[in-house]
């Protein structure tokens, strides 16, 4: 069972980046100058991330942090990682 993290007013106001990462959801958060990463469940219940993303890393340079990071995961229904829309 994943435990529901209840994420601080400074995080929760934060622009949230979300990616499809090889089939698994990644929500990305910048706070205080430090990227935080989350898995995301498929109930929409989020985990810390076992990674971190050096703060020099831009958020355009986010999707392709996270494809060289996971590019182990790729497949060939999966072959990069994808920005997702806000809600997608």
């Amino acid at each position: 069972m994943t435990a529901r993290v209840e994420l601080p007013v400074s995080e929760r106001t934060a622009q949230v980046y979300r990616f499809d990462v090889f089939g698994r959801i990644v929500a990305v958060t910048k706070v205080r100058d430090a990227w935080q990463a989350w898995f995301v469940g498929e109930d929409g219940k989020r985990r810390h991330a076992d990674f971190v993303i050096p703060a020099f890393i831009e958020a355009d340079e986010l999707a392709q942090y996270l494809d060289d990071l996971f590019h182990e995961s790729a497949s060939p229904d999966r072959v990069a990682v994808v920005r997702l829309r806000a809600g997608g």
